[in-house]
């Protein structure tokens, strides 16, 4: 019986494994099962994989490892992002890339800042209400939350305190209503000129509620101009 000659691609990958590091390939793999069983991403995914393989490409050695020092998977990417090589090599063919950038670094900041985000499940566990009393308040828009794609919404860890809402967050949120969540969320960890350069979250914690409520104003203001 004649055998087939193997699939070039498939030959070519195979011989490509052999001398690749196991992580790489796993990685590699878990790309494949996510092309082969959902039909429609593999013109999008064979996209990012050009694109990634070309910053990866551009950046040193050296670059790659400071690159593996970020905390999470997305971190990675937005290091390699942030390379001068690779921050060159995007410029020059979307001249917004780096204000592009610099907008995805600042969320995360949001998102890692003072205990990260958690589910509207450990927000429940926490104030010891219903998932969907949760998103009741999310709702009326007493609570902060972002939403993250298929992740659905989390909230920030530091609106809470000794299993309560931060007193004192749901007037503030009421002046901040017409605002985004990242807004909300920028407002409440930067340091804030009306308040002496003192973060509002930290004059709550105080219970220093009515400097942040007029803070809160200005802002609002400010953003709507």
């Amino acid at each position: 019986m004649v055998q087939q000659a193997p699939n070039p691609p498939a030959s070519s990958i195979a011989t490509l494994a052999t001398s690749t590091p196991p992580d790489t390939v796993e990685a590699t793999s878990e790309l494949w099962k996510v092309v082969r069983d959902q039909q429609g991403k593999d013109d999008a995914v064979a996209r990012i994989l050009v694109a990634v393989t070309r910053l990866a490409r551009e950046a040193s050695k050296q670059q790659l490892s400071e690159v593996l020092g970020a905390s999470s998977e997305y971190g990675v990417l937005l290091r390699l992002l942030n390379q001068p090589d690779a921050l060159a090599y995007l410029s020059e063919r979307d001249p917004l890339a780096p204000a592009r950038l610099r907008g995805l670094e600042v969320r995360q900041r949001l998102l890692e800042a003072e205990g990260g985000v958690l589910t509207a499940g450990e927000v429940g566990s926490t104030l010891g209400i219903t998932r969907q009393a949760v998103d009741n308040r999310r709702k009326r828009k007493t609570l902060i939350a972002v939403q993250l794609g298929k992740r659905g919404y989390r909230y920030p860890a530091w609106q809470f305190s000794g299993g309560q809402v931060l007193p004192g967050l749901d007037r503030i949120l009421r002046v901040l209503g017409d605002l985004t969540p990242w807004m909300q969320m920028a407002f409440f960890l930067n340091d804030n000129a009306w308040l002496k350069n003192r973060r509002p979250l930290d004059l709550l914690r105080l219970g220093e509620i009515e400097p942040v409520l007029m803070a809160a104003q200005q802002y609002g203001e400010q953003s709507a101009a």
